[in-house]
């Protein structure tokens, strides 16, 4: 937590990738729970930390599969993210795309 007091000493939103990887395919790392937990390690300490995020969609990977940013505010900082994220979704067209595989 105190890290994130720290960083939004200085500015108001944070823009991270929402996974450390693409998204994976229905089904392909059912048997792997570690990789399924691996795939949240953007997230977990957010929530932790009881700040506020959302997440958007910013483009799709080599092989057609989506990637995600996440928009990190201070708590209760909802009005702050949900203004970045319409103004990113003003500025780009993800948001109306679909992963083609």
């Amino acid at each position: 937590m105190n890290d994130f007091i720290t960083a939004f000493a200085n500015v108001d939103v944070m823009l991270t990738p929402v996974a450390p990887t693409p998204a994976f395919k229905i089904g392909e790392k059912v048997n792997d729970p570690l990789q399924m937990y691996l795939s949240d390690i953007f997230t977990i300490p957010v929530n932790l930390a009881g700040t506020c995020a959302m997440s958007l969609p910013a483009g799709f990977s080599a092989s057609g599969l989506p990637i995600g940013l996440q928009l990190i505010g201070k708590p209760f900082g909802e009005e702050a993210i949900l203004q970045a994220g319409h103004a990113f979704e003003q500025a780009t067209e993800w948001h109306t795309r679909k992963a083609t595989i």
